[in-house]
């Protein structure tokens, strides 16, 4: 969850917001694994189904887990009443979205638009926002935000009871006109 899980959270919380309640199944299916040539036992969960409530009739299924060798579906997939949007690829490795809106009737591809887009693309963003004393889009009240969903998911996968989250965070505002967040959306190549 913390090594995969934790990128859907941060990206369905910045999309969606903060969530308000968290449930989970947690587990470990393989115990004993080998790393570096060497038998270690597994000592942190490698599966997780973590279920979020945003409020308002709102929910996110976050699925993760080392046990998983190959998938087919979309990476993250949002439904809402008037389409449907895919993630294709990862986080931090996507490869563009499909979308299906409900008035055009079809699904429309858009293939990433910067094939080059390093996973670490967060890391300079944030080195930008230090440089520029600017606000980075992912702020640490986010970060605390996601761990704490995390934590709380841990605990639920094994009481079985849904946990409330306490933590909040302020969206940032993409409707236009802050200069400096849409300056922090546009990828700089010239390095």
């Amino acid at each position: 969850m913390f090594d995969l899980g934790v990128y859907n959270v941060v990206s369905l919380t910045g999309w969606l917001g903060p969530v308000k309640r968290v449930t989970a199944m947690v587990g470990t299916v393989i115990p004993e694994r080998i790393v570096d040539g060497e038998l270690m036992k597994i000592e942190a969960d490698d599966t997780a189904h973590i279920l979020l409530d945003f409020g308002q009739s709102v929910f996110a299924v976050v699925t993760t887990g080392f046990t998983m060798q190959s998938y087919r579906s979309p990476a993250i997939e949002l439904y809402g009443s008037e389409g449907t949007i895919q993630m294709m690829g990862d986080d931090w490795r996507p490869r563009g979205y499909e979308l299906w809106q409900n008035n055009v009737g079809a699904w429309q591809v858009f293939e990433d638009t910067d094939i080059y887009w390093p996973w670490t693309d967060g890391l300079r963003h944030l080195v930008e926002c230090i440089n520029r004393s600017a606000r980075p889009i992912i702020t640490p009240e986010h970060g605390y935000h996601a761990l704490e969903i995390m934590l709380k998911a841990q605990e639920a996968g094994r009481d079985g009871q849904a946990k409330e989250i306490e933590s909040t965070f302020i969206l940032p505002d993409f409707s236009g006109g802050d200069k400096e967040i849409e300056a922090h959306l546009v990828h700089d190549r010239s390095y």
